[in-house]
């Protein structure tokens, strides 16, 4: 039952749990990319990031100087199902859905901006 506990601990903020709806709909994606979504400064999403990580509910990956998150694979049925609930139940939320807008336009580069704009 901590597990559990911890989990929705993580989720009790309203950044983590925005935060576990974008990683749980889009996958692996970049902390810098996750900020620009959310309108966060890096180090405040980062934050949130590190609580969730410390619960287990996400795995980081790094790529230079960049930082990746993931939602971690399910520990048990509990977590399948709520990463299940996040992904369908919670994406089409009105604050979801211009995150997830902001996140398909967000980049973490200059060369990534200028591409995008083309």
């Amino acid at each position: 039952m901590n597990e559990e506990a911890a989990l929705f601990k993580a989720l009790s903020d309203p950044i983590r749990l925005r935060l576990a709806i974008l990683l749980a709909v889009r996958g692996e994606t970049c902390v810098c990319f996750l900020a620009q979504a959310l309108r966060e400064p890096d180090s405040k999403v980062s934050r949130h990031l590190s609580i969730m990580r410390a619960s287990g509910m996400v795995e980081a990956r790094r790529e230079g100087t960049w930082m990746h998150y993931r939602l971690a694979d399910p520990r048990n049925c509990v977590e399948g199902f709520l990463q299940d609930c996040l992904r369908g139940c919670f994406a089409q939320q009105k604050t979801v859905k211009s995150d997830l807008k902001r996140l398909s336009r967000a980049c973490c580069t200059e060369d990534e901006c200028t591409e995008q704009k083309k």
